[in-house]
């Protein structure tokens, strides 16, 4: 007997602006197998293709670090920016300030944004710019061999530096204080929660930072460090060369709102992650503030969103530009004429 059944209507394969999820990849990564930055850019990828948004219509920034390698792994139809060390922010403000109709995406890291760059930073995002800001998080220099970043642990031991005796920078924390008006943190390890956030950030009419714990597999060896996969001398497998890095599985969490998960590293050591539950209210800021000081001491890493204002005004609307992007006005309307000019002079004098 012959059993008939309903065909499955076959399985779309581009979104509703007809672009395949390859068209969101980029260059294959240089970066060291299992970094968490990787597990990032995928993570962009799937949001951008998810939204329906147009990869010509994003423009990407960046300053220097391995983080700042990473743009050239996702949208390699869209334009982007590497700038110097630290210097992005002003970079990106200058960029989305003249042109309105363009989505930012500014990826830095903790060195990147917390240490030569955190002057910029502050005002970035005192200032509102119109960008989703992500952190890479592995509180170490890892592109020139693993130096302390200013979100190292206190008492973190790296070889060659000895021990950090500074109290860390929290990203989140510096968010709140400038009255960012979203603010989330997540770990590269929980691929469907860090999509989430994205698709939050890129749909944020303002600043939205995300601080992204993306642990470094070669350099940040303490074993209680909160933001790394541990060397210990202990450890079967040897220090190494940075130009030989053993090739290590991604890790990867699952785990519901509410609840806290702990995430054991590749030398055994772990990390205890709790996310937040639908009964946090992401608009009370003063909560979010006590929140992150009660999970500091706790030596958790609370995931989630934070902090959501979403009625600030953005830059462009503080400094009251016109619909049309500066970028797109013609040069007779964006220069003064010489009656104009001459009006002013004579006021000056």
């Amino acid at each position: 007997m012959t059993v008939l059944t309903e065909a499955k209507p076959a399985r779309a394969t581009t979104n509703r602006i007809g672009l395949e999820k390859s068209d969101y990849r980029g260059l294959p990564t240089t970066l060291c197998q299992g970094c968490g930055h990787n597990s990032i850019s995928s993570q962009i990828i799937a949001a951008a293709y998810e939204m329906d948004l147009a990869p010509e219509r994003i423009v990407k920034f960046s300053g220097i670090g391995c983080s700042s390698k990473s743009p050239a792994y996702f949208l390699n139809r869209s334009f982007g920016f590497n700038s110097l060390h630290g210097r992005m922010p002003a970079l990106a403000t200058g960029a989305m300030v003249a042109n309105t109709s363009l989505l930012g995406i500014g990826v830095s890291g903790d060195g990147d944004t917390a240490s030569i760059g955190l002057g910029q930073f502050i005002h970035f995002l005192r200032r509102n710019v119109p960008m989703v800001y992500i952190v890479e998080n592995n509180g170490v220099y890892g592109l020139t061999k693993g130096q302390f970043s200013a979100t190292a642990d206190r008492g973190q031991v790296i070889k060659r530096q000895g021990e950090n005796p500074f109290l860390p920078i929290d990203i989140c924390q510096i968010g709140l204080d400038r009255n960012c008006g979203f603010v989330a943190r997540s770990f590269a390890g929980d691929p469907r929660q860090v999509k989430q956030l994205l698709k939050a950030a890129l749909a944020f009419r303002g600043t939205a930072l995300l601080d992204i714990i993306s642990p470094c597999v070669t350099f940040n060896n303490r074993d209680e460090s909160t933001k790394s996969y541990a060397w210990g001398k202990e450890h079967e497998t040897p220090l190494h060369d940075v130009t030989l890095v053993p090739r290590r599985e991604e890790i990867r969490v699952d785990y519901e709102e509410g609840q806290t998960t702990v995430v054991e590293l590749h030398d055994q050591s772990v990390l205890m992650l709790r996310k937040l539950g639908r009964d946090y209210d992401p608009t009370d800021r003063a909560a979010a503030v006590r929140l992150l000081e009660e999970t500091r001491t706790q030596q958790v890493l609370i995931t989630g969103l934070l902090y959501i204002d979403p009625d600030q005004p953005t830059l462009p609307e503080m400094l009251g530009q016109v619909p049309t992007p500066l970028a797109a006005l013609p040069e007779n309307v964006l220069r003064p004429d010489r009656a104009s000019l001459e009006r002013i002079v004579s006021a000056l004098q």
